[in-house]
């Protein structure tokens, strides 16, 4: 597990990450015993609390970022990290209401090395329990009736729009020959930026932060979101699937225009033109999933030697150093700014 720079303090980002699960996974779990049966049990099944039998299970259920970045944020404008809570837990479902109909859109089959919702209990109900989880995201937040409440249920709402409109330009992506990289970069801003910044902002809302405040830490997110999704484009090409949990060449084999094979294709260079080639005669083909695993490892080669690979590590590590710098724009206490910072760092370095 990695840990903060050395400049910046010694925060431990396990311990921060298991805080913000330790705190809202309870409240998260009572959240999901009011979907009426059998979603309650599905969505338990999502979290990885049970197996597909019904069963206890250990299952990870994910990084817990969100959570803890909700918390930080309650910190960061001088509140409990409890008064996040009902943030941390709102951006956790709408998450994984994005999970659940993303898989399905996406045709994948695992995630967090287990089969996927709509493949153990079918399309309809990874679709309903989606719509639930999001219905509960905002009625986890109104229901504490304060004004800041009503703030944080605007912000929250308007990154859950955000997020689907960039998974809906990420499907409309996959069907055109070219993706331009200010494309890409937008919808990587509204697919994963916009509900990291809402994490960013939403503890901070319900800790009585004035608009500034919580702007400033939205824009901290949407850059740490933008290098949390080029790690994660890197990972969808040449992750290693005992650690992500997903196929090798996950992103290749559904033809999505990510970062690496954008900046690929943009580049010059006769590695670029026969990806280009390649590219285009796949769009056209009615076999692609049927392709062996030497197809794949061909394409991946051909994003690397165009540069793809080197230009995505690049952004994610410019993208880093912008939210980093964000956080000089907001008076928090010394230990938070560490937390944030700490977080950061695991968010670019990290193999799942």
């Amino acid at each position: 597990m990695n840990t903060a720079n050395p400049a910046t303090g010694t925060a431990d980002v396990a311990a921060l990450l298991e805080n913000g699960r330790r705190l809202a996974t309870p409240v998260l779990r009572a959240a999901v015993d009011r979907l009426a049966p059998p979603m309650n049990t599905v969505a338990a099944y999502h979290f990885g609390w049970i197996d597909a039998t019904g069963r206890p299970s250990s299952g990870d259920g994910g990084k817990a970022v969100r959570p803890a970045l909700a918390l930080l944020s309650a910190e960061a404008a001088g509140a409990p990290p409890e008064t996040g809570i009902p943030g941390a837990v709102a951006v956790e479902l709408v998450h994984n209401f994005s999970l659940l109909h993303d898989d399905l859109m996406d045709g994948d089959e695992q995630r967090r090395h287990r089969d996927t919702v709509w493949k153990v209990h079918g399309p309809a109900q990874a679709i309903l329990v989606g719509d639930a989880l999001f219905a509960l995201a905002n009625e986890i937040i109104l229901e504490l009736g304060t004004v800041e409440a009503g703030r944080a249920a605007r912000r929250l709402t308007a990154a859950t729009r955000k997020l689907i409109d960039g998974q809906a330009q990420d499907i409309s992506y996959e069907h055109r020959e070219r993706v331009t990289v200010a494309e890409c970069l937008e919808m990587e801003g509204n697919k994963t930026g916009a509900l990291l910044a809402c994490a960013l902002s939403i503890g901070a809302v319900l800790g009585g932060a004035d608009d500034r405040t919580a702007d400033v830490l939205e824009e901290y997110g949407h850059h740490l979101g933008l290098a949390f999704q080029a790690v994660d484009d890197l990972l969808g090409i040449w992750g290693d699937p005992e650690a992500t949990g997903k196929q090798a060449w996950s992103d290749l084999r559904q033809r999505k225009k990510s970062l690496p094979v954008v900046a690929a294709l943009a580049a010059e260079g006769p590695a670029a033109r026969r990806l280009a080639e390649i590219l285009a005669a796949d769009a056209k083909s009615s076999d692609f999933h049927a392709f062996d695993e030497a197809e794949f490892a061909t394409r991946a080669a051909l994003i690397e030697e165009a540069g793809g690979r080197a230009w995505t590590s690049a952004e994610a590590r410019r993208q880093h150093a912008t939210a980093i710098a964000t956080l000089d724009r907001v008076d928090m206490p010394e230990h938070v700014r560490e937390q944030f910072v700490a977080l950061a760092d695991f968010v670019v370095v990290r193999e799942k």
